[in-house]
């Protein structure tokens, strides 16, 4: 279909939200999380019909469902998003200048932002809920995986938009087809920005295909290194977590590196991880101490390939390091500048981490699940960040603006 009157009523709904009151644009969101709960049977019955032609052993499976407790977690998100101070119109700077104009920066929306991501229907609530609150239109591209999920929360969202008046063209779902991925992706008049959420896949053709400025976010090869110094008992629980919360998300581990002083505890430190049946990738000094100590079904010898893999499932590899530099250049090798984690009791050790680790989100002594806006007190996020203009980390309201500059004057001329 032809996607360009979609564009331009989009654009054109932005501009209505430029003078939107902070209290209704609560309002509204309140309305959603209510409604979103009103409305969870059919939620839930529409995102059946997207799972049933998914393989449940497919990663994207969990990322689908949306269930009692997810869509609720959603509402209690949007909730967050409607108590948090509006990100607009804050002074950034101000100053006066020799002449007596006045000159400042203050924040502002992009205007329309695209957003394409894969089978994620929570996200579709949560871009609508930040966009609305940074005075930014929003349009879908979600995958066809998840076209029913998406279109079920879209009738949602826009009837409450209706009832309040607000012109449902601020949130668009595209359909599902690669000609309106196309076409958003070159949409230079009606959109100022790209986001896309999914794979490694999925950015990579995003970022070389689009004529509009991306921001890319979501790819997570995730590394945690156990020190020499570090804690068994704080090592066993945080790897544990850090791995088998929830394995189809981008803050999930997967790679342990773990110091060649410490082998000695690696059966306790990835123990926890074989009641979830973790399938071990383990190089060769860790398969030895791990040979008869882990069930021999869940424990293979690590391959090249087993490093620098984002898994999504209950796999994980393991290396071992001679020293902390050793570790520092595995993780400079191999991730993807997502969340990086220390497990260690010396605070130089930490501290050198913090500093020497190119990564969005760095850790001591915690699980890397923690990397997620609502997590970071943020209220949601849009995506993670793994570059470094403009936004780097969970992305929220602050990076859903940029500024303007406001100079009021008294009839001054420049000579």
């Amino acid at each position: 279909m032809d996607c360009i009157p979609l564009f331009k009523k989009a654009i054109k709904a932005s501009r209505t939200l430029n003078i939107l009151g902070t209290d209704t644009i609560n309002r509204i969101l309140l309305m959603v999380a209510d409604a979103a709960i009103a409305k969870k049977d059919y939620i839930i019955a529409e995102n059946e019909k997207d799972l049933i032609l998914m393989d449940d052993s497919d990663p994207g499976y969990d990322r689908l469902i949306l269930d009692t407790e997810r869509i609720e977690g959603i509402a209690s998100d949007m909730r967050n998003v409607a108590k948090l101070p509006s990100p607009l119109n804050r002074i950034l700077s101000e100053n006066k200048r020799p002449n007596g104009m006045k000159v400042s920066k203050i924040s502002v929306p992009f205007g329309v932002i695209g957003v394409i991501y894969e089978a994620r229907p929570n996200v579709t609530f949560d871009v609508f809920s930040l966009c609305l609150k940074s005075g930014n239109a929003c349009i879908l591209k979600g995958g066809s995986d998840a076209i029913n999920s998406n279109t079920a929360i879209v009738k949602i969202i826009r009837k409450v938009l209706e009832v309040n008046g607000i012109d449902q063209s601020i949130l668009t779902l595209l359909p599902a087809g690669r000609d309106e991925t196309r076409q958003l992706l070159h949409a230079r008049e009606y959109i100022d920005l790209i986001i896309p959420r999914g794979s490694r896949s999925l950015i990579d053709y995003v970022r070389e295909n689009s004529s509009i400025p991306v921001i890319e976010t979501g790819a997570g090869i995730c590394h945690t290194y156990f020190d020499e110094y570090g804690d068994r008992e704080k090592g066993r629980l945080i790897i544990n977590n850090a791995k088998t919360r929830r394995v189809s998300v981008c803050n999930a581990l997967d790679c342990l590196i773990i110091h060649e002083n410490r082998l000695a505890d690696i059966d306790i430190l990835v123990g926890l991880c074989s009641e979830f049946n973790v399938l071990l990738f383990a190089d060769e000094k860790s398969y030895r101490a791990l040979k008869g100590k882990y069930p021999s079904n869940l424990l293979q010898k690590a391959s090249t390939s087993s490093f620098g893999t984002e898994f999504l499932s209950y796999k994980m590899a393991i290396k071992t390091v001679g020293s902390f530099e050793d570790a520092l250049i595995h993780i400079n090798e191999y991730g993807s500048k997502h969340s990086e984690a220390i497990i260690s009791e010396n605070i130089e050790r930490v501290q050198l981490f913090f500093k020497l680790v190119d990564a969005s989100s760095v850790y001591a002594n915690a699980s890397t699940a923690f990397t997620d806006g609502a997590e970071f007190g943020l209220g949601a996020e849009i995506g993670i960040s793994t570059q470094k203009l403009h936004a780097r980390g969970p992305m929220a309201l602050e990076a859903l603006t940029t500024y303007k500059w406001i100079i009021e004057g008294n009839g001054q001329v420049r000579i």
